[in-house]
C-alpha cells in the first residue's frame, strides 16, 4: 500500500456529491429543531448528577468558574465547527471534517474515537437513567427487585465487585425504545427530544428560581477550598492539591471532570445533512444551543452551592439534596422526574449521532457500505446501524461497569475538538477560496486556543484515561489496517482498482 493513502484526503466537492443517490438522508430539520437536539444533548447526567460530585469533592464553590472554562473551551470548537458544518454540511462531523484536511488515516482515528464517544457516553447515561427512573418509582411506592435493577459488576475503589444482580433492566428497556424511535425517522425523534427539552429546561428554571430565595451567600465562602488549578500530565499533578486517591483537585481539574455536562453540542454538525438550510442553520443550532447551556450551568451550580455547604451536597444527586438540605423535601419528585426526562433526551441524540459517524464511514468504505450505508426506504433513517448500536449500548447499560468508563467519553470528545480546530487552520490554507458562508473569527487565533485548552482538559484527566483511549485506539488501527485500508475507496483509486473493476473515480484525492 503506497503511504499516500494515508494522507490522502476528499475534497469538498466529493463531500456534497455524498449527500445525493440512493444514500441520502431526509431534510426535516430547522434552526429551532437543531437547538433543540443540541441543548437535549448537553443538559442532562451532567446538571442533574455530576455538578454535586464535582462541587463537594474537587472543586467547591468555584465549580461555577470550572463551567465557565470548560464552556469558553467549547465555544472555541464550535466555532470551528461551525465554520466546516457551513462548507460540508454532510453527516460525520469531526470525521468528515479531518478526512478533507487532515487524510484517511486521522479520518478513520477520529470516526472511531467518535462512536466510542456517542456509544460509551450513550451506556453511561442510559445507566444514570435508570438511577433517576427507580427514584421515582420508589417514591409512588414500586421498586424493582435489585436482580433486574442493577449491573451484575461495578466498579468501586479501583476494584470489580460482583452484586449478585443479572441485569439493569430499565437501562435496557429505555435503549429499545429510544433504538425503535430513532428507526422510524428524524423528524419524529426531533419532536420526541423537543418535548423532553422542554419538560427539563423547565425543570432547570424551576431549581434555578425557586432556590435562588434559599441562597445564603456564606456558603460561597471559601469560594475556591480546593485551589484555582487542578493541571496534571498523564495523571501526574503538576499544580495544585491532589486528593487521597493522588488526582488533581482545583477549580481547572473540577473543568475536565465537568465537561461530560458539555458533551453533546458537536452532535448537532453531525445532522447536517438532515438540516433544511445547513449552512445558516446549523451554526446556529451549535453555538445558540451551547450559550444557553453555559448559562444555565452556571445559575444551577451558584444555587446548589449557596442553598448547602458544597460539603452537604450528594455526590450521587446534588440538585435533590441542595433542595433536601434546604428544607424543600417536596421538590425531589419534581426533580427526579424532571431527571428522567432530560436524560432521556441525551441518550436519544447520543445514539441518534453514532450510526450518522459510521454511515460518514461506509461511504467511504472504511466500514461495509452494505450494512452500515443502508438507509429504509421509507423513514429514510440508517436503520441497520441504528439497531447495530442500540444492541451494543443495550449490552454496555444492561451488563458492564461504566463507571470506569465515564471520563474516557471526556478524553474522547477533547480529542475530537482538537482535531477539529486543528482542521480549520489548515483548511484555510489550502483551500483559501472555498465558500464559507459561516467563517470562525479571529483565526488563527480562536482555533489556536481551542487546541491549547481542549489539550489543558485533557492532561488534567487521570491516566487511566489515556490507557483506555489508547487500547481503544489501537483496536481501531486493527480494524483498519485489516480491513479499511483495503476496501477505501481513496485507497482503491490511488491503486487503479477502481478503474478495472469498470467504477469511475471520485476525483477525490489531494496530495
Amino acid at each position: 500500500m503506497s503511504k499516500n493513502q494515508l494522507f490522502a484526503t476528499k475534497s469538498l466537492k466529493v463531500l456534497l456529491d455524498d449527500m445525493a443517490g440512493d444514500h441520502s438522508l431526509k431534510r426535516a430539520l430547522g434552526p429551532v429543531s437543531l437547538t433543540a437536539l443540541g441543548v437535549g444533548a448537553i443538559i442532562g447526567a451532567g446538571i442533574f448528577v455530576a455538578t454535586g460530585e464535582a462541587a463537594r469533592n474537587v472543586a467547591g464553590p468555584a465549580l461555577m468558574i470550572s463551567y465557565v472554562v470548560a464552556g469558553l473551551t467549547c465555544v472555541f470548537a464550535a466555532l470551528c465547527y461551525a465554520e466546516f458544518a457551513s462548507m460540508a454540511p454532510v453527516a460525520g462531523s469531526a470525521y468528515t471534517y479531518a478526512y478533507a484536511t487532515l487524510g484517511e488515516l486521522f479520518a478513520w482515528i477520529i470516526g472511531w474515537d467518535l462512536v466510542l464517544e456517542y456509544a460509551v457516553g450513550a451506556a453511561t447515561v442510559a445507566n444514570g437513567w435508570s438511577g433517576y427512573f427507580q427514584s421515582v418509582l420508589t417514591k409512588i411506592g414500586v421498586h424493582i427487585p435489585d436482580v433486574l435493577s442493577k449491573s451484575p459488576i461495578v466498579y468501586e475503589n479501583g476494584h470489580y465487585v460482583m452484586t449478585g444482580a443479572f441485569v439493569n433492566l430499565p437501562a435496557v428497556i429505555i435503549v429499545a425504545i429510544m433504538t425503535v424511535i430513532l428507526v422510524r425517522g428524524i423528524q419524529e425523534s426531533a419532536s420526541f427530544n423537543a418535548l423532553m427539552v422542554f419538560i427539563k429546561l423547565a425543570a432547570v428554571l424551576f431549581v434555578i428560581i425557586v432556590g435562588a430565595f434559599y441562597i445564603n451567600p456564606k456558603n460561597w465562602t471559601p469560594f475556591a477550598p480546593y485551589g484555582w488549578t487542578g493541571v496534571g500530565f498523564f495523571g501526574i499533578p503538576l499544580a495544585g492539591t491532589v486528593g487521597d486517591d493522588h488526582k488533581p483537585l482545583g477549580m481547572l481539574a473540577g473543568s475536565a471532570i465537568i465537561f461530560f455536562a458539555y458533551i453533546g453540542f458537536d452532535s448537532v454538525s453531525t445532522h447536517a445533512e438532515e438540516a433544511k438550510n445547513p449552512k445558516r442553520d446549523v451554526p446556529i443550532g451549535i453555538i445558540l444551543s451551547l450559550l444557553i447551556c453555559t448559562v444555565l450551568y452556571v445559575a444551577v451550580v451558584a444555587v446548589l452551592t449557596g442553598m448547602v455547604p458544597y460539603q452537604n451536597l450528594d455526590p450521587k444527586a446534588g440538585v435533590s439534596s441542595a433542595f433536601k438540605g434546604a428544607g424543600l423535601p417536596w421538590a425531589e419528585f419534581i426533580i427526579a422526574a424532571a431527571g428522567v426526562a432530560g436524560i432521556t433526551s441525551v441518550l436519544l441524540v447520543m445514539m441518534l449521532s453514532a450510526p450518522r459517524v459510521f454511515m460518514a464511514m461506509a461511504r467511504d468504505g472504511l466500514v461495509p457500505k452494505r450494512f452500515f450505508a443502508d438507509v429504509h426506504p421509507t423513514y429514510k433513517t440508517p436503520w441497520k446501524s441504528t439497531i447495530l448500536i442500540g444492541l451494543f449500548v443495550a449490552f454496555l447499560s444492561g451488563l458492564l461497569p461504566l463507571d470506569a468508563l465515564l471520563h474516557l467519553t471526556n478524553i474522547g470528545t477533547l480529542f475530537a475538538f482538537v482535531i477539529v480546530c486543528a482542521a480549520v487552520l489548515i483548511m484555510r490554507r489550502t483551500n483559501p477560496e472555498a465558500e464559507r458562508p459561516f467563517r470562525c473569527p479571529l483565526v488563527p487565533v480562536i482555533p489556536v486556543l481551542g487546541i491549547l485548552f481542549c489539550l489543558l482538559l485533557m492532561l488534567s484527566l487521570p491516566w487511566e484515561n489515556w490507557l483506555r483511549l489508547i487500547i481503544w485506539l489501537a483496536l481501531g488501527m486493527v480494524i483498519y489496517w485489516f480491513y479499511g485500508r483495503h476496501h477505501s475507496i481513496l485507497g482503491m483509486e490511488l491503486r487503479g482498482e477502481l478503474a478495472k473493476r469498470g467504477a469511475s473515480p471520485a476525483g477525490a484525492i489531494k496530495h
